[in-house]
């Protein structure tokens, strides 16, 4: 049988300009079901490209569809199925763990008898449980990043998208991200991310997309770059496609 059902996340000619193009007419396609790496080096236009995904800037032309529905024509509709972290996330100071999560899943219309066991699951599942009555204002870095991914989490969406969720995190608390976001592929769920650190992808992605001045120059799975650019490593693929030495 062929699967007909719309892709995760679906990006037609998607462009904009700042004065000059930082996406330029983008087209990009996401499974359902797969974690998805997008690469580039820095100003190839990666976090515009997820903004506005996550329909935080209006693209100057082109189209943005979530699970097949339109983002300009339905925003809420499209955004309900999908969170967005950004690298540098924005949490309440004077909010415990637990009163941060709560408050997020109720701007996202969730019950308080459905928001404090998704809540409770989610600092255990990031080793959060022991700090879940202290401030966030004393939050490490990667504390913090670790509540922000669980505020993501906290109503469920199917695609997640992910902006360097790694930047700034120990060995420890990387692994956890990592193994938090295998587990929402696994259970059904759908990961876009961007990230600098090239381990993650090769070992983390089942596809991987390489965008340089805003166009995707290369997709596929790891071996299927290796082959293309005639090179062993993920490194070695990314410099040689991007012309970097």
């Amino acid at each position: 049988m062929i699967n007909d059902a719309p892709a995760a996340l679906q990006l037609t000619a998607l462009t904009k300009h700042f004065g000059r193009p930082a996406v330029d007419q983008l087209n990009l396609t996401v499974r359902r079901g797969e974690l998805y790496a997008l690469l580039g080096p820095n100003g190839a236009g990666k976090t515009t490209t997820l903004r506005m995904v996550a329909g935080l800037l209006a693209p100057d032309s082109g189209k943005v569809e979530v699970f097949g529905i339109d983002l300009a024509a339905n925003p809420a509709g499209a955004k309900q199925a999908m969170a967005y972290l950004p690298d540098d996330p924005m949490l309440y100071a004077k909010l415990k763990p637990t009163e941060y999560l709560e408050f997020i899943a109720g701007l996202w219309g969730i019950a308080a008898a459905d928001a404090e066991p998704r809540a409770r699951k989610l600092l255990d599942w990031l080793d959060l449980t022991k700090h879940a009555h202290e401030l966030t204002e004393g939050f490490s870095r990667g504390m913090k990043q670790k509540l922000a991914l669980a505020g993501a989490l906290i109503h469920e969406p199917q695609l997640l998208i992910l902006d360097e969720p790694l930047t700034g995190l120990d060995a420890a608390a990387a692994r956890q991200v990592k193994d938090l976001l295998v587990d929402h592929v696994n259970g059904g769920g759908t990961v876009i991310l961007t990230t600098h650190i090239l381990e993650v992808a090769e070992r983390l992605a089942q596809r991987i997309g390489i965008i340089e001045h805003g166009r995707l120059i290369a997709e596929g799975t790891l071996d299927e770059l290796r082959s293309q650019a005639g090179a062993a490593t993920l490194e070695d693929v990314f410099l040689q496609l991007t012309g970097q030495p």
